[in-house]
């Protein structure tokens, strides 16, 4: 079965297209489902005084929904459309994630983390950040937040887990055994979950040419029986599916024999 259920659009601010297009492309290319999962508005920032382009205002939102599930309904006899959101998880805010993601009717929701604080990990005009940081502590809040969300219950599956590495900052080489441990800590975590992780393809256009997560974690995830599923993080109509082929075949060459897809916010087991 064909599947990408991560996919971004033009509400968000740093994405081009609507959400047909990306439905269009996904049907043009022979897909099952697709999966429409936008940011979640900004929670712990003023967005007016803060970065611009980054999530979706608020009076968005319910406009969102609305055009998703219009299309799910519209396309239904095409494709499988799943209404999705990114739900960014910043700790301290957890009434206000759950506020929103229990007020629409989601099929799944994506638990990331992209925010240290006001830190966007992910934005590339925020990398002077890293300017006299301890890397190996930002690896340390990272991975601590990473294992929140999975506590929380709030989401479905985690994405791009190791995100971090985005911009090729990586901890010292004697540190190294340190930084493994945590990846290690993180999944332990999220197996105790029993939430799936995504492997997000996105990561092979990115600095760290390398998919989120990493070989190195997506073989210990296999080991401790963590389900998967698989993304494009598309922010272009045209990306729909990109590298998917490339991240299936991994899995398969891992072991994984199954994708976990989700509908009213319950997973179901598929042959990869």
């Amino acid at each position: 079965m064909l599947i990408d259920y991560h996919t971004h659009h033009a509400r968000c601010g740093h994405a081009v297209g609507d959400l047909e297009s990306y439905v269009k492309q996904a049907i043009k290319l022979g897909y099952s489902q697709i999966g429409l999962s936008d940011h979640m508005p900004l929670l712990h920032v003023n967005p007016a005084e803060y970065y611009s382009e980054v999530a979706m205002p608020m009076e968005e939102l319910p406009r969102y929904i609305e055009e998703c599930l219009y299309l799910k309904d519209k396309y239904k006899d095409d494709i499988e459309v799943r209404v999705g959101l990114e739900g960014d998880y910043v700790e301290g805010f957890e009434k206000e994630i759950e506020q929103i993601i229990s007020a629409y009717p989601f099929d799944y929701v994506i638990g990331s983390v992209h925010f240290l604080k006001e830190w966007d990990i992910t934005d590339y005009r925020q990398v002077y950040h890293w300017e006299n940081k301890d890397v190996l502590e930002v690896y340390r809040t990272y991975y601590d937040a990473v294992q929140k969300a999975a506590k929380s219950g709030f989401y479905d599956f985690l994405g791009h887990i190791d995100a971090i590495k985005r911009f090729t900052y990586e901890p010292k080489q004697a540190e190294r055994d340190a930084w493994y441990a945590l990846e290690r800590e993180t999944l332990e975590v999220i197996a105790d979950c029993g939430i799936p992780i995504e492997l997000n393809a996105s990561g092979l256009s990115k600095p760290c040419a390398e998919m989120f997560p990493s070989e190195r974690i997506l073989k210990q995830a296999y080991q401790l029986g963590i389900p998967v599923t698989v993304g494009s993080d598309a922010h272009d109509p045209l990306k729909v599916g990109e590298n998917v082929d490339t991240a299936r075949t991994l899995l398969k060459e891992i072991g994984y024999t199954e994708l976990a897809t989700f509908k009213e916010r319950k997973r179901f087991m598929v042959s990869l």
